[in-house]
């Protein structure tokens, strides 16, 4: 059953060469680093933030100057938990379209060392060599490309969120106020 699952997965790494491996790894990491930005958004944010909430709404004294200020910085650090792992995102994902870059020039060193060596068959020693060129430049665009998109998906959720929190602190007061 494994075999099934392995063979297809040997044969498109031996055909993108070791850089196809590596653009692997970085797409692996981009995509735990999202599960885990899920796992920290539902698990650990939303309590806090109903806790933050909680002891905003508790406390005696909410208009003055240094309440409202207490109350940003809350605010804003909690929404700085969701802006952790952001920096690491952009460089997984500037890191992809590089890794195909070197794909693409160790493929073509394939080619014409294989061009150089073999006077026989040279078209298949040259589209073995564009192939390993090819493969590991689509792979780190793609992985690139979906990178960004969730990029661009998490920095929205961020401003969303920060602009509800401070949103719902603010309804919180005036309601248990009233």
């Amino acid at each position: 059953m494994l075999t099934v699952w392995f063979e297809p997965l040997a044969g498109l790494i031996e055909a993108g060469g070791p850089v196809l491996v590596a653009i692997a790894g970085v797409a692996m990491l981009l995509f735990s680093i999202g599960l885990e930005r899920w796992w920290f958004f539902r698990f650990h944010y939303r309590p806090a933030r109903r806790a933050l909430i909680a002891r905003w709404v508790a406390r005696d004294e909410r208009v003055s100057w240094s309440a409202l200020t207490l109350r940003e910085v809350w605010a804003n650090d909690l929404v700085a938990g969701l802006r952790g792992p952001l920096p690491w995102l952009r460089l997984l994902v500037v890191i992809c379209p590089l890794l195909g870059l070197l794909g693409t020039v160790t493929g073509m060193i394939s080619v014409f060392d294989s061009l150089s060596v073999s006077e026989v068959n040279q078209a298949r020693a040259m589209a073995d060599g564009v192939a390993r060129a090819t493969l590991p430049t689509l792979s780190g665009m793609a992985v690139s490309v979906v990178g960004l998109l969730f990029i661009s998906r998490l920095e929205h959720i961020i401003r969303r969120e920060g602009q509800r929190l401070h949103d719902r602190l603010a309804r919180a007061a005036e309601e248990h106020h009233a």
